[in-house]
């Protein structure tokens, strides 16, 4: 393994305190720091301060400064936490003071001292697994970053602040709570005795960009023989699912594909955390809501998908199915309705199979479920997290074969090379012929 790289958050230091916080001056310092706060290769690395033996921020003065800032009414600004910093009386100078600022703001407000490796804009998650274990990955594969945690207690209560702001609780009766926060993180918290190394935090972040499908072909997702296909499965209105692990990039390959609806589309998006960010002028969205510290209140994907049939759909999308949910999906898309959805799988060979349990926890059997899914779903894409990136593998159709699922493949892509399969043909069919092989 390779050494971890540093990142830090930036250490208090001597000199005299001079803040200022709405001038442009503090912006561009702003900008100057953060970008001085990734090295040449990208990676987060400590501020000057640190470089020269800073040990992190002095937490009894940050507790100290974080309970007065929120005894005061109002907001939590940026300007509340300067005063804050400037009634403490110590002595700093101008940059590392602004510099503490930041970090503090972050400590209140953001991801704490995860905060320098959310700003990377390739960063697309953040694992924490204990105080002294911060992994990163930015598209390419985790790596693993040398980042001073404190100790666990500091880390568990930077997780109680996380949930807190999402709206929930964890507790030894909560341990393992998933919260979506402002800013476009999603974040996943377990504590001991749980996790018996020290609290976990697994963090999603969802980037403002939007991409299109020539960016994702560009970037080694798909060929153009495949782009052309995607453009005409959206075109026609075809119901499809997307297949895939965890990080694979389903739902950026959804979201790019639902920015190709017609604007004159009426799009409902059901969720249990919004992540999809499609790029379409006439969006609803739905969110599953938790039951609350009685366990009561809890609204499901299943009765979200119910209520969104009297919204007159054009477009019906549940971002993940993973349960009972299912059902409900493939019948609204037997009913006339357009739609679509992602769920886990590990090929798509196996999406047969996955769709079957999830019917079976809707009450449905194989035979069942066989006959929903061939009439409901007209092709499966599968996506997968390869050493090259996140590459869509392959399309598929789902057939019924004496009552149980099959899939059978239709087109295959491997580094950069298109095969086809005998599913191809009819594929071809739903299309509307004219895309050659």
């Amino acid at each position: 393994m390779s050494r971890p790289t540093k990142a830090q958050g930036p250490a208090f230091g001597s000199g005299h305190l001079a803040v200022e916080v709405d001038g442009g001056s503090q912006s561009g310092s702003r900008r100057d720091r953060r970008a001085g706060a990734m090295s040449a290769g990208g990676t987060p690395r400590g501020t000057a301060s640190q470089e020269r033996g800073g040990a992190g921020l002095d937490q009894a003065l940050l507790e100290s400064i974080r309970q007065d800032v929120l005894k005061g009414p109002g907001p939590l600004t940026t300007e509340r936490v300067a005063a804050a910093v400037n009634s403490t009386g110590r002595f700093l100078g101008p940059s590392v003071a602004l510099a503490a600022v930041e970090s503090i703001n972050a400590e209140l407000r953001g991801l704490g001292p995860l905060q320098v490796i959310a700003e990377d804009p390739e960063v697309t998650d953040i694992f924490v697994n204990g105080p002294d274990e911060v992994w990163c990955d930015r598209g390419s594969g985790l790596e693993r970053i040398d980042m001073a945690l404190g100790g666990e207690e500091q880390l568990r209560a930077l997780a109680l602040r996380l949930v807190s702001a999402g709206g929930r609780r964890l507790d030894d009766g909560n341990p393992c709570v998933d919260v979506r926060l402002s800013g476009g993180y999603r974040v996943h918290a377990v504590i001991p005795p749980l996790s018996p190394e020290g609290t976990v935090l697994s963090i999603r972040i969802r980037r403002e960009r939007r991409f299109t499908l020539a960016e994702l072909g560009e970037a080694g997702m798909f060929p153009s023989g495949i782009q052309a296909v995607l453009q005409s499965l959206m075109s026609r209105r075809l119901n499809f699912l997307i297949s895939g692990a965890t990080g694979s990039g389903k739902t950026t390959l959804l979201s790019c594909l639902l920015s190709l609806a017609g604007p004159q589309e009426r799009m409902v998006l059901i969720e249990d955390a919004s992540e999809l960010d499609p790029g379409h002028p006439h969006i609803v969205r739905l969110e599953a809501r938790h039951g609350n510290i009685e366990g009561r209140g809890a609204v499901g994907l299943r009765e979200l998908v119910r209520q969104s049939l009297r919204m007159r759909p054009d477009r019906l999308v549940v971002g993940e199915c993973r349960g009972a949910e299912v059902r409900e999906l493939l019948m609204a898309l037997n009913t006339g309705h357009s739609g679509a959805g992602t769920l886990h799988a590990n090929s798509a060979r196996d999406v047969p199979v996955r769709l079957e349990a999830l019917g079976a926890l809707a009450g449905l059997d194989a035979s069942a479920t066989a006959a929903q899914v061939t009439s409901a779903v007209d092709v499966v894409i599968h996506v997968e997290r390869t050493v090259h990136g996140r590459e869509l593998r392959e399309l598929s159709l789902v057939r019924a074969v004496r009552g149980r699922l099959e899939a059978e493949s239709a087109v295959l892509h491997s580094e950069g090379e298109l095969s086809y399969g005998p599913a191809w043909p009819a594929l071809r069919a739903r299309l509307g012929g004219g895309l050659e092989p």
